[in-house]
């Protein structure tokens, strides 16, 4: 039988009575109609987790109970900083949860010039709420226990400064410079940034401007792929030359 998991914002600790966030709750009881002392698994985002059963209710509150922790871990062994074009609605909300489950590090959504969609100074922190529960409910699915970051919408200009400077960074091109493959084995070792630009691509400055700031344009098959499928693509081809999907 396949064991529910829960994030809980933590620290942990075996032996502790932790109240289990309202709508896991909610959903375990009264969706799942689990009984007091079924098996569950829960994750600070942390590293490692924890063995636990699931409580009484309790009013409005649902509790568990840890049990033992396990040394379990799941992440990539790459370090991957995707810098995502801001994608409209449900496209964006697809590519953070598959980028997740596919090992990267921590997301930057970007203001690009193309996008679509256009984030007022006062949605930033919603958006970003948002985005973070979709990685968080991701790795709930998927078994990390590391749960990546996802920053405020910030413009290129921003983003790049943030970077750290011994980090490999390239972008998706059709015209680029050398093979995703070749890229990824001369950069072995190092954490890699990977910008991707949204449904109408990364404009002809913003590329001036990655390539000025270290970017290195990487071709990745024959063909033109859409915002939410190249930068999974991407991802995917690096944990494959890495490794992960051994």
């Amino acid at each position: 039988m396949r064991v529910t998991r829960i994030h809980v914002p933590g620290p942990l600790a075996v032996g502790a009575d932790v109240a289990l966030p309202p709508q896991a709750g909610e959903h375990l009881v009264r969706v799942l109609r689990l009984e007091p002392g079924t098996p569950l698994v829960l994750f600070d985002g942390r590293g490692g987790e924890y063995a636990a059963t699931l409580g009484a209710r309790a009013g409005k509150q649902v509790g568990a109970r840890i049990t033992a922790q396990v040394a379990a871990e799941r992440e990539s062994p790459l370090d991957i900083t995707l810098l995502q074009g801001i994608a409209r609605g449900e496209r964006m909300d697809l590519i953070v949860q598959k980028a997740t489950e596919l090992g990267v590090t921590r997301i930057v959504p970007v203001l690009a010039e193309r996008s679509v969609v256009r984030v007022e100074a006062k949605q930033k922190d919603r958006k970003r709420d948002h985005w973070q529960g979709i990685v968080t409910s991701a790795c709930e699915q998927c078994g990390r226990n590391v749960v990546p970051d996802v920053s405020e919408p910030r413009g290129l200009g921003d983003a790049v400064a943030a970077l750290p400077a011994e980090a490999a960074r390239f972008l998706l091109s059709a015209d680029g410079e050398e093979t995703l493959t070749a890229f990824a084995q001369r950069t072995r070792g190092r954490p890699l940034v990977l910008l991707i630009g949204p449904e109408g691509g990364i404009a002809d400055s913003e590329s001036r401007f990655a390539r000025a700031n270290g970017f290195v344009g990487c071709r990745l098959g024959p063909r033109i792929l859409r915002t939410e499928t190249a930068g999974l693509a991407a991802l995917a081809t690096l944990q494959a030359i890495a490794g992960d999907f051994a």
